[in-house]
C-alpha cells in the first residue's frame, strides 16, 4: 500500500475559488491572486510559497507548527482567554484577528495514515505508549505490571468461502513485511472441478505477496457476501462476550483452588483482513484484585498462570452467538470466531515476544481501515451508493450493497450506517480501564509540555507522566472560537509546512538512530571489557 508524502500539496481534491465565507471549501485558494507590490505582475497560485517566504515567513511557522504536516487543518475563528485558577479573573485576552492568516490551526487528528500520515503518525506513537505502558509500566502505570502474566492473541473471522490466500509453511525471511519466502499453492485440489456456476474450485498458483488477486473469492457468486458484512457488524459484541467467558473462566480456577478473584486487562486492535473481514488483535493481561482499592492494578495470585489464561482465551474462542431474525435469514446467522487461533504467551521462552514488539505491532495496525481490501469512502447514502456498490460487481463492492439492502431492515440498522466500512462499526483501538493511560492523558501531557518547554518550570519525564490532565496550573488558556474552513489557505502555505514538519521528523529519525548506534556501541564495550 504506497502513502501520500506528507510533504505534498493537502488542498482539496476539487480546485476552485477560495470562499468569501467561512465553511466546508474554504481550502482552495484563488485561481488569481492580487498584483504584486514588488513585481506589479498578478501573483498566480506557484508564486504563494515565495510570497509566504519572504513576508513573516519564521512566525507564521511557529504559528502553524501545531498543525504542521497536517493533511486537512482545522482553521478556527475568536479569541483566546488567559485565567488565573486561583481568582477565576481573565489576565488576558488574545484574538485570532491578531495573529498570521487571522486564524488558529489545529491539527484534523485523523488516525487513517491514507488520509493524513502525519496525524496517523502521531496517533501510532501514542498508541505505541499505551500499549506498552500496559506491559511495562509507566505513565501512571506501576511497573509491577510487568510481571504479571500476559499472551498475546490473534481472533480471526470464520471462512464466507474461498478465497486466494498466500500461505507460508515456514518462514525464513527476517522481514514478513517485505518476505520473500516460496509459498505454498492456493487452493491445490487433486481434480480440476468447477463450482455450480462454472469456475474453477482450484488455484495451483503461488501468489506474490503484492498479487491484487489475494484476498478475491475464487468464485464470487459462492462467496456469502450477507454473512461476511453481518459478522463484521457483530465482532465487537462477540469480543465482548469472549471477554466475559475469559474472565469467567479464571474466576471459576481461583476459586477451585481457593484463591482471590482476578481480572483481565485488555488492549486490542481490529484489522482488516485482504478480504475485507476484521480480525482482532489482543493482548490480555492478567491482575489481581486489591479488595480496599479496587481501581489499583495489583499483580494476581500466584497460583494462577501464563498458562492458565492461555488455556481460558482458547475455550473462550470456542464461544458462540446468534443475530436477530432477518427476512433474508429468519433463524439469524450465526457468530463465531475462525478456525485460526494464535496465542503467544509474552515473556516464555521459545514462542516469546517481547513488549515493545506487540506494541509496534498493535500500533502499526491502529492506523490502517478498509483499504487493505481496496475500498476507501467516506459514510454513504443513497445520492453516492452507486459508486462503491453494485449487486453484481466486485468483491467490495458486493459487500458494501449487502451490508446497505441487510440494513434496511429494523434491528440492523447500523448496518447501512457502516456500510462504509464493510459493516464493522467498532473502535479500531479499545483498552480495558485499568490497562493502561488513556489517549486524553498522552494528549494532555503533550500540550502541557508545548506551553512550558519555554517557560518551564518542570517538564521533567517524571512530571510529564504524573500529569494526566492541565488541572492544577496557576493558569489555563480557554478558546471562544468557531469554525472558519479546512485545509491550508494556498498550495504554497501547504507546502512549506509540510516541508518544515518533514525536516523535523527526519532530524528527530535521526536522532533516534544515533542513540541506538551509541547504545549498541557501549554493550560491544561492555562485552569486551567482560
Amino acid at each position: 500500500m504506497t502513502h501520500r508524502p506528507a510533504s505534498g500539496s493537502t488542498l482539496a481534491l476539487t480546485p476552485g475559488q477560495a470562499s468569501l465565507w467561512p465553511g466546508a471549501g474554504a481550502n482552495t485558494e484563488p485561481t488569481r491572486l492580487p498584483a504584486s507590490r514588488i513585481t506589479r505582475r498578478p501573483v498566480f497560485a506557484t508564486d504563494t510559497a515565495l510570497l509566504r517566504a519572504g513576508d513573516g515567513y519564521f512566525d507564521w511557522l511557529d504559528h502553524v507548527w501545531p498543525a504542521a504536516g497536517c493533511a486537512h487543518p482545522i482553521r478556527l475563528l475568536g479569541e483566546m482567554a488567559t485565567v488565573d485558577t486561583r481568582t477565576g479573573e481573565i489576565t488576558r485576552t488574545v484574538p485570532t484577528t491578531t495573529m498570521p492568516d487571522g486564524v488558529i490551526y489545529k491539527a484534523c487528528g485523523n488516525r487513517r495514515a491514507t488520509v493524513c500520515p502525519s496525524c496517523a503518525d502521531t496517533y501510532r506513537r501514542d498508541a505505541f505508549q499505551l500499549i506498552r505502558a500496559g506491559l511495562a509500566g509507566g505513565k501512571t502505570v506501576p511497573a509491577t505490571v510487568a510481571t504479571h502474566p500476559a499472551v498475546f492473541a490473534t481472533f480471526t473471522a470464520p471462512s464466507f468461502g474461498a478465497v486466494h490466500t498466500r500461505h507460508v509453511r515456514r518462514h525464513t525471511c527476517t522481514d514478513r513485511v517485505r518476505c520473500t519466502c516460496r509459498p505454498a499453492p492456493c487452493h491445490a485440489r487433486r481434480d480440476t472441478s468447477t463450482c455450480s456456476h462454472g469456475q474453477p474450485a482450484a488455484c495451483f498458483a503461488r501468489h506474490d505477496s503484492g498479487d491484487v488477486r489475494l484476498g478475491q473469492p475464487l468464485c464470487l457468486d459462492c462467496y456469502d457476501h450477507a454473512a461476511h458484512v453481518v459478522w463484521n457488524n457483530h465482532a465487537a459484541e462477540l469480543w465482548r462476550r469472549t471477554k466475559q467467558d475469559i474472565t469467567r473462566h479464571l474466576n471459576r480456577l481461583a476459586r477451585r483452588r481457593g484463591l482471590p478473584s482476578v481480572r483481565v486487562s485488555h488492549g486490542k486492535v481490529a484489522e482488516f483482513q485482504a478480504r475485507g473481514a476484521v480480525h482482532f488483535h489482543a493482548l490480555l493481561r492478567l491482575d489481581g484484585i486489591d479488595p480496599d482499592d479496587p481501581a489499583a492494578v495489583v499483580p494476581p495470585p500466584a497460583g494462577l498462570t501464563a498458562a492458565d489464561l492461555d488455556d481460558a482465551v482458547r475455550a473462550a474462542a470456542r464461544l458462540t452467538c446468534a443475530t436477530d431474525p432477518h427476512p433474508e435469514r429468519p433463524g439469524g446467522w450465526r457468530i463465531a470466531w475462525g478456525e485460526q487461533l494464535d496465542v503467544r504467551i509474552i515473556g516464555a521462552s521459545g514462542q516469546s515476544v517481547s513488549d515493545a514488539m506487540v506494541a509496534g505491532y498493535l500500533a502499526k495496525y491502529a492506523t490502517k481501515s478498509t483499504e487493505t481490501a481496496g475500498h476507501t469512502s467516506r459514510r454513504l447514502h443513497a445520492t453516492n451508493l452507486g459508486l462503491y456498490a453494485r449487486p453484481d460487481g466486485t468483491h467490495t463492492e458486493r459487500l458494501v450493497w449487502a451490508a446497505w439492502t441487510l440494513g434496511e431492515h429494523p434491528g440492523f440498522d447500523s448496518l447501512r450506517r457502516w456500510a462504509h466500512m464493510l459493516g464493522f462499526g467498532g473502535h479500531f483501538l479499545t483498552k480495558a480501564r485499568h490497562y493502561s493511560v488513556t489517549f486524553a492523558a498522552l494528549r494532555a501531557a503533550r500540550i502541557l509540555y508545548r506551553r512550558t518547554q519555554d517557560t518551564g518550570p518542570d517538564h521533567s519525564a517524571e512530571r510529564l507522566e504524573r500529569q494526566g490532565d492541565l488541572d492544577g496550573q496557576a493558569t489555563v488558556v480557554l478558546g471562544r472560537l468557531a469554525y472558519v474552513g479546512t485545509g491550508w489557505r494556498t498550495t504554497g502555505d501547504a507546502l512549506l509546512a509540510n516541508t518544515a514538519a518533514d525536516q523535523a521528523r527526519r532530524r528527530q529519525q535521526a536522532g533516534h538512530e544515533e542513540l541506538t548506534h551509541q547504545q549498541f556501541v557501549d554493550q560491544l564495550a561492555e562485552l569486551a571489557a567482560a
